[in-house]
């Protein structure tokens, strides 16, 4: 009775988290990113030049964007003609941008992202847990079958099969998921990791690392009730991310992850609706934030900001 009701329950959570890495469907930029009807004819009648990075600078001035292009330019998508946010690439599968993208994964069929990321983290867990689980309860038969302690007739063979088949998953599954496990740790994603971010000032492959805690919390969120459960739980919107840069970019209007700032007596709120409290108190713990905001106002120092030049980048 005891395996039943275990091996019930890992075989739904199980199937739930698939089903919501499945068919959660991906989010795209919101409108705010998208560029205005006249910025893209501007965009599309001048020359390749400095008019088309004028167009791009005056579209991304009010918007919480952080990195670059490796030339320094803004991140701009010809295909969705929109401003990329901060961790958004455009997949070419889906032909469509998304946030906070991770990879797409064949195996789900679904690009996974900021909606569906923690979904496709309990889908690892409770696949491996399940696995595991059949693998344990197994393993006493198929002692027996080499030790010919089981009658002879065909199930003995779908004992063998059963065992081969979770063990190699377990083994295949456990290196995935500890893989994925390391990326919430330093709050990275896939692609993130084979071309680190870059920001106006340097590239840092650690820029939106806020420490285990808080990137923990990112992806789960603050109610840890939740945090087993394949119900979205996850922090922000994923159009803006806190980053440990503090004050790095004096063109932008806004700061990390959305807060209010001030920019030439104006006042801009990104995103419109606010974070909830327990979204915002990432940002504003003033122990996390003190010593890099130090380091960054030396570093603002002589810092020119390059020009913007425009690339297509996928």
């Amino acid at each position: 009775v005891v395996c039943l009701v275990a091996y019930h329950i890992f075989f739904m959570l199980f199937v739930w988290s698939y089903w919501k890495t499945i068919f959660t469907l991906p989010m795209n930029p919101s409108k705010e990113f998208h560029l205005s009807y006249s910025d893209k004819e501007s965009l599309e009648r001048e020359p390749r030049g400095e008019s088309q990075q004028e167009v791009l600078r005056r579209a991304a001035k009010d918007l919480p964007i952080y990195t670059r292009t490796m030339s320094g330019a803004i991140r701009y998508c010809d295909r969705c003609q929109l401003v990329k946010p901060d961790r958004c690439h455009h997949c070419s599968v889906c032909d469509k941008c998304i946030l906070k993208m991770d990879h797409h994964c064949p195996w789900v069929n679904n690009c996974v992202g900021f909606s569906n990321y923690k979904f496709f983290l309990l889908f690892l867990a409770y696949s491996l847990l399940y696995c595991i689980f059949i693998a344990a309860t197994d393993l006493q038969y198929f002692i027996k079958f080499w030790t010919n302690g089981l009658p002879d007739t065909q199930a003995k063979f779908h004992i063998m099969f059963l065992f081969f088949a979770a063990a190699m998953f377990s083994v295949s599954l456990s290196s995935l998921f500890g893989y994925h496990c390391w990326l919430v740790s330093k709050n990275k994603s896939t692609l993130e990791v084979f071309r680190a971010p870059i920001f106006r000032h340097r590239t840092d492959k650690n820029g939106f690392s806020l420490g285990f805690s808080k990137n923990l919390r990112q992806v789960f969120g603050d109610e840890k009730k939740y945090w087993l459960l394949p119900v979205f739980s996850s922090l922000g919107d994923g159009c803006s991310f806190p980053t440990c840069l503090v004050n790095q970019d004096p063109e932008q209007a806004s700061t990390p992850g959305g807060l209010n700032s001030t920019s030439k007596n104006e006042s801009h709120l990104f995103p419109a609706k606010p974070l909830r409290d327990s979204q915002s108190h990432l940002l504003t713990d003033p122990q996390s934030w003190s010593d890099i905001s130090a380091k960054a106002e030396k570093g603002k120092v002589g810092m020119s900001n390059p020009a913007l030049t425009m690339e297509n980048e996928t």
